[in-house]
């Protein structure tokens, strides 16, 4: 299994409206590339010296290949569908990679 995570600043003024749009909008088309077998939003619990309130969003496949894939092929089309609130935060992606999951 391999973890696209997107974590992302968002400025406080807009943080409701953000997740409202995440949880609604941005993560579906997420999904809906085909690339993705879920997502997990979660909110970062540390301050930020820049102030806003950071996010991590988890969007889980198969393998790296698969994300390789929606990197090239699905990135651009989405970021360019999805603006609304571009401007208003500040992100970077990782990928992970699963070598361990244990259930209790």
């Amino acid at each position: 299994m391999y973890i696209y995570n997107i974590t992302t600043n968002v400025n406080e003024e807009i943080k409701y409206d953000w997740l409202f749009w995440m949880k609604k909008t941005f993560i579906p088309a997420m999904i809906a590339s085909g690339k993705f077998q879920k997502a997990i939003i979660s909110q970062v619990l540390v301050e930020e010296d820049m102030g806003g309130v950071t996010y991590s969003t988890q969007y889980i496949a198969e393998n790296k290949a698969v994300v390789d894939s929606f990197i090239n092929e699905d990135l651009d089309r989405i970021l360019k569908e999805h603006t609304q609130f571009r401007g208003s935060y500040v992100d970077f992606s990782t990928g992970l990679q699963v070598i361990s999951e244990i259930n209790g």
